[in-house]
């Protein structure tokens, strides 16, 4: 505990990211719900929403590095934009190529973000409130490979996006919640 204590630069960041992870919580949830109501087809609220989720990412993302300057590196995080924009880009793209175009765009965004997400856990273990992240990070892959099989299927279906936002949005709030103590300098 004294490590963390002994740190301000960590109690600011773990500060920081704990009000981003509860931000990021809420959009997930309720960016779940609208996409549960427009998931059969991809109209325009589908399609504005598919662009959204990767687009409040890179925002994610950016105030993330600026949270986390004093505390490493936040090569990673830049990484993590760079891949959530050309995510954005593409799925608007795929969207006019239909739902399996979608699924595959967005299956290899997870498993991409997943990886970088589980590293950038890893790295930051010593923070506190990081194991639902590095959980998160690899369950995103696993989840990625899914949507591109799933690409596949007869009638493919853009309902597991929602349950994947949503799964993510419990773990964002889980890592926010631990790092309560961090956050307090503990």
């Amino acid at each position: 505990m004294s490590s963390i204590a002994a740190s301000p630069g960590i109690s600011g960041t773990a500060s920081a990211l704990r009000r981003l992870y509860f931000v990021r919580f809420v959009f997930a949830g309720v960016w779940a719900l609208v996409m549960l109501t427009t998931a059969a087809n991809l109209g325009p609220l589908a399609v504005t929403l598919l662009v959204l989720y990767p687009l409040f990412d890179v925002a994610a993302a950016i105030v993330d590095a600026r949270a986390s300057r004093t505390t490493g590196s936040p090569a990673l995080l830049y990484v993590n934009m760079a891949v959530s924009l050309i995510t954005a880009i593409g799925v608007a793209i795929a969207c006019m190529s239909g739902i399996p175009a979608v699924l595959r765009v967005w299956g290899a965004w997870a498993v991409v973000a997943g990886l970088v997400q589980l590293i950038a856990g890893v790295t930051r273990r010593k923070m506190g409130g990081q194991w639902p992240m590095i959980i998160s990070g690899g369950i995103s892959v696993l989840a990625g490979a899914s949507f591109i099989l799933g690409a596949s299927a007869a009638d493919p279906t853009l309902i597991n996006a929602a349950g994947y936002a949503v799964a993510g949005g419990i773990f964002f709030l889980i890592s926010a919640l631990r790092l309560g103590r961090a956050a307090k300098g503990d």
